[in-house]
């Protein structure tokens, strides 16, 4: 399966993310933009809504991996599609209906994510793998950018790519947070596919080398 880097425009600059998203887009070998939703409840930090999705749009051509750290994601399915996502994640965590949402996300139009945090139970993910096109493990506990990777998670990683080479699954496995030049050939290794990175693909001078490499 082809590797893909999702920078993570949570590391951008907020005062101007579209220049963000520019930097994102001219990067050699960058396909997707990885978009967190976060609503102060779920996890302890506020982010974007809808219209900022809306807003970035039309000037990229990268594909929107929008994340939903929500306490009910399955109200905002709809907005967040409308304003251009392309694959909505949510998480298993909250308490609503799981799998009505996200069939609602693929009738409308969109792929679908399913979504663990470090502290979660690896097994929480086994009801929706017929439902999904990606599942996410957190590599930090969500809320804020630029904190260390947890390499409590890397069996975690192994074992649900060994579900999917079991069992005949397609969907990526991504993950999120901490992923930089060192901790992301372990998930690479681990079994992991897509890598969202934050801070260290912002930061990097040489972002074109950074995401070779991962994808090496």
């Amino acid at each position: 399966m082809k590797r893909l880097i999702a920078p993570s425009i949570l590391a951008g600059n907020h005062a101007c993310l579209a220049d963000s998203l520019a930097v994102v887009e001219a990067t050699p070998g960058v396909e997707w933009v990885h978009i967190d939703i976060m609503d102060g409840h779920f996890v302890p930090n506020l982010t974007f809504g809808p219209q900022t999705v809306k807003d970035l749009r039309p000037g990229s051509q990268l594909f929107f991996d929008v994340h939903l750290m929500l306490a009910r994601p399955d109200q905002y399915i709809e907005p967040f599609i409308q304003a251009g996502a392309q694959n909505v994640t949510i998480h298993t965590e909250p308490s609503y209906d799981h799998h009505a949402t996200l069939a609602r996300i693929r009738e409308l139009g969109a792929t679908c994510g399913i979504c663990i945090n470090p502290g979660t139970p690896v097994n929480d993910l086994l009801p929706y793998l017929d439902e999904v096109d990606l599942i996410l493990l957190m590599t930090v506990q969500p809320g804020f950018g630029g904190q260390s990777f947890r390499e409590d998670v890397l069996p975690k990683i192994e074992t649900v790519a060994k579900w999917r080479a079991e069992r005949g699954y397609s969907w990526r496995i991504e993950v999120d947070g901490g992923v930089d030049a060192i901790t992301g050939p372990q998930c690479r290794a681990a079994g992991a596919d897509t890598y969202v990175s934050g801070s260290a693909f912002f930061k990097n001078p040489d972002k074109a080398a950074f995401v070779a490499e991962l994808q090496d």
